[in-house]
């Protein structure tokens, strides 16, 4: 079983930073792809972005493309992700996620997908201020 555990989150005001990280269980660094997703109150979960095992490919949504950056450490078995030029709209509970596999990440749509994983977090909640 794999445990994911997001920190990071709490208030920002709009057009400034903040990191995530998740941390994962169990050394799964080596074998998962992990993913970014949000939770905004009334609506269904989205993607954010996407990180092969290795880090050597990613994939972002539009919405975040330009602003938000995931990576990973593999040494630390932790996922991040960098969110800058913060918006209102970005304000929502943030997931991340795990999916043993090798692959890239590609454009393949799957990716976007909730069912693509396996394994999910706690979430935690970034709230924006105006």
């Amino acid at each position: 079983q794999v445990q994911l555990v997001e920190s990071g989150g709490g208030l920002v005001q709009a057009g400034g930073s903040l990191r995530l990280s998740c941390v994962a269980s169990r050394g799964t660094s080596s074998s998962y792809a992990m993913g970014w997703f949000r939770q905004a109150p009334g609506k269904e979960r989205e993607f954010v972005a996407a990180i092969s095992w290795s880090g050597g490919s990613t994939v972002h949504a539009d919405s975040v493309k330009g602003r938000f950056t995931a990576s990973r450490n593999n040494a630390k078995s932790t996922v991040y992700l960098q969110m800058n030029s913060v918006k209102p709209e970005d304000a929502a509970v943030y997931y991340c996620a795990a999916v043993r596999t090798l692959s890239k990440i590609t454009a393949d749509s799957s990716w976007y997908q909730t069912a693509r994983y396996d394994y999910w977090g706690q979430g935690t909640q970034v709230t924006v201020s105006s």
